[in-house]
């Protein structure tokens, strides 16, 4: 049987050592970008975007292939342009080991050439670190600022002669404001289980207080690199960030309506219920090319264990282990109130050899009246 909460992996080694201070910001505090700057026409009343984390590999780039295939598929198949995915939002770990400049031709360029759409990003671990025995040394974070947080769009010198431009985003951590949503974006660093410093918990917390007043009729939205919930072998649940995360909520009495995350390579669908108030669902999508995936624990593997307070009102819905995928996300305003689809569409594996296939739907979630 397998476990349908959050585990912990019992005997993790600490290894804070591996942080590394941010770099400073290209833009000016708070770090909002308006996706209307970005895509002019953009609908306000419906907002459709594609989400993945964990794309990149150093070894096998077949499945990032698909992955990204489809897509771009999806975008140039769509019955209406509102039904159009419009833009990519990247949960983190693009470019693997190292987050090297050298890297993002192979794993972020190449494959996402045919993408018709804005891409947005926040950093995961991988993308922070920093290989020592690079040719050409460098800083943290450096190779990502130069492609995503650009003071304006340029041609990106390693991009191979990519005519995607960079992106700019006013910082790593960010928000992007649209008309049905604000979508708080993160950076948690290098080690395996996240850090967030004090400065960005402040900033935070201000924009869930900026954000709370835009509702109800937009959707608020958090999304970490690190999971904080999950139930894979590989992690497990990050109390660092579900640390983070509660300790914020509770301070400003606000909580969001989702969280999305990567680094765990699969895809997941928990939620947190609490005695009072809505609960928030937290979904962990990051099974977009890493080759190696990873599946959800079992009851009777004693390298893991649910004996937790915070998991006690937490439920794994659903999950999908065995295939890469990525999700869907659609805001339409209706005349009931704001609605937030999401609908993972995943690969099998047996058809990575074959040039005619359709990602399958395998879940669907939907949060109404937001």
């Amino acid at each position: 049987m397998r476990y349908k909460t959050p585990v912990l992996k019992k005997d993790q080694p600490d290894d804070s050592y591996k942080f590394r201070p941010l770099p400073g910001p290209n833009g000016k505090y708070p770090y909002h970008l308006l996706l209307k700057d970005v895509i002019p026409s953009i609908s306000d009343n419906k907002i459709t975007f594609h989400m993945v984390g964990d794309t990149g590999s150093v070894r096998s780039a077949d499945f990032q292939k698909k992955v990204a295939g489809e897509m771009i598929k999806q975008c140039n198949e769509a019955v209406s342009k509102e039904d159009q995915p419009q833009f990519l939002y990247h949960l983190g770990d693009i470019v693997y080991n190292h987050g090297e400049a050298t890297q993002y031709q192979r794993q972020f360029f190449d494959p996402y050439k045919s993408y018709p759409g804005a891409i947005f990003a926040i950093p995961g671990n991988h993308d922070s670190d920093v290989n020592p025995d690079a040719a050409t040394p460098y800083d943290t974070l450096e190779p990502f600022i130069t492609v995503f947080c650009d003071t304006a769009p340029h041609t990106v010198a390693f991009s191979g002669g990519s005519e995607r431009k960079s992106m700019v985003q006013p910082n790593v951590y960010w928000t992007l404001k649209t008309t049905l949503a604000n979508i708080i974006g993160m950076s948690s660093n290098v080690p395996k289980f996240g850090i967030v410093t004090d400065e960005q918990k402040d900033w935070l917390k201000e924009e869930l207080k900026a954000a709370n007043v835009e509702r109800p009729g937009k959707a608020l939205i958090i999304c970490i690199h690190h999971a904080p919930y999950t139930a894979d072998i590989n992690h497990g649940s990050s109390i660092p960030m579900i640390t983070l995360l509660e300790s914020v909520f509770e301070e400003t009495g606000i909580r969001p309506d989702i969280v999305f995350s990567g680094h765990v390579h699969n895809y997941q669908h928990l939620i947190r219920r609490y005695p009072e108030g809505r609960a928030i669902h937290y979904i962990v999508a990051g099974g977009g090319g890493y080759d190696e995936l990873h599946p959800i624990a079992s009851t009777n593997d004693n390298r893991f264990t649910n004996d937790y307070p915070n998991f006690n009102n937490v439920e794994l819905l659903s999950y999908c282990d065995d295939k890469h995928g990525f999700l869907k996300v659609t805001l339409e305003r209706t005349a009931r109130g704001l609605n937030l689809t999401g609908d993972y569409y995943a690969i099998i594996h047996s058809d990575l050899n074959s040039s005619d296939f359709t990602a399958t739907l395998e879940d669907t979630f939907i949060l109404e009246n937001l």
